[in-house]
């Protein structure tokens, strides 16, 4: 987040303090700030059922209300496809927000959302800054996506080819993220992959009394009385935060890499296609412990994103769309995408 903050205060800044104020204003000039909260319902109440010798037994999982907490601000010029809202309330979605190239030279978003979704709550973030000229574009973004377990810094500097509809790109990326692709588990694995889970559980502060059929927690709790629930109940969740602990007493890696792109955009009122795409072919091995090179058995990989929105009115009662975007850095997949047909009557 800090590295957001300083390329913001770089490029309000300027040489002459005379001219800060209108600087600012003009960098903020059609931004909208919003606030917002939204609700609703989560799954709804599950019964699980088991049985205790000859007696039938039964409990109900609750799952909490969904609920999102939303502050942003953003100035980012509409496409010529994308409707306007009278208001902004968070849950909007604009996969061209993805895009490498926008239609002002300067244009940002800064968002943060508290959210509760099927039971488990995220801070989730996601803040870029996109500055475009005819023969360059650099970009900073910063991404937390909870669900997704994706969460990086990014910026890149490019030399831009073309200016119409189509464009290349090509320049560097530089990405700061945890050390994706270190498996804290490997240490205690068999070499068929079997797991020395009870001998990882005591070197967390478990005992484990097999004769008495007694395990517990560290703090002298018991969590355990079969080995059934043992092994299916209580030692996911072990490893679970044995996994989550070990990941962050790393630091975060520097990854540097070179990129190669393009952006198409056209637009009619029956017909539009904007796409995008970014490859990173080569990466800079920096001979770190942690680098991504060692998971990788010391090769090169391709690290990739892009995105496509489409749609076409065949005549003026049906039309089509299809929208969605892709990433995979460090071999961890996230994407979204939406399609459907229109059929309007008259």
């Amino acid at each position: 987040m800090r590295y957001i903050v300083i390329l913001i205060l770089f490029l309000v800044s300027c040489a002459a303090p005379k001219k800060c104020c209108s600087q600012i204003k003009k960098a903020f000039k059609f931004s909208t700030f919003y606030v917002a909260a939204n609700g609703g319902t989560s799954l709804s109440d599950q019964d699980v059922y088991s049985v205790d010798g000859s007696a039938l037994v039964y409990d109900t999982i609750f799952t909490p209300y969904d609920y999102s907490l939303t502050m942003g601000i953003r100035r980012i010029k509409r496409f010529g496809y994308e409707g306007s809202t009278p208001f902004k309330d968070g849950t909007e979605t604009s996969f061209s927000d993805a895009a490498s190239i926008g239609r002002s030279p300067f244009e940002y978003l800064f968002e943060v959302d508290y959210k509760r979704q099927e039971g488990v709550e995220y801070f989730d973030q996601t803040h870029f800054l996109r500055y475009v000229k005819d023969n360059w574009l650099a970009k900073a973004e910063y991404i937390k996506d909870g669900f997704a377990d994706i969460e990086y810094f990014e910026s890149s500097q490019r030399l831009r080819i073309g200016k119409g509809k189509l464009s290349f790109n090509l320049g560097a990326v530089q990405r700061l993220a945890e050390p994706y692709g270190y498996n804290p588990l490997e240490e205690w694995s068999f070499e068929n992959n079997r797991i020395h889970y009870t001998c990882l559980a005591i070197e967390e502060g478990y005992s484990v009394d097999v004769y008495e059929s007694e395990y517990k927690d560290p703090s002298g709790n018991v969590v355990a009385t079969s080995a059934e629930v043992w092994n299916k109940v209580v030692m996911p969740s072990v490893l679970k935060d044995f996994v989550e602990e070990k990941r962050s007493e790393l630091e975060n890696q520097w990854q540097h890499s070179v990129v190669v792109g393009f952006d198409f955009y056209h637009y009619k009122k029956n017909f539009w296609l904007h796409s995008w795409a970014n490859l990173m072919p080569y990466h800079y091995d920096n001979g770190d412990e942690f680098s991504y090179h060692n998971f990788n058995d010391g090769e090169q990989w391709y690290d990739y994103s892009g995105g496509l929105i489409l749609g076409y009115k065949l005549n003026k009662n049906l039309g089509l769309l299809v929208e969605g975007k892709y990433n995979k850095y460090w071999n961890k997949e996230w994407y979204d995408f939406k399609c459907g047909i229109n059929y309007v009557i008259f």
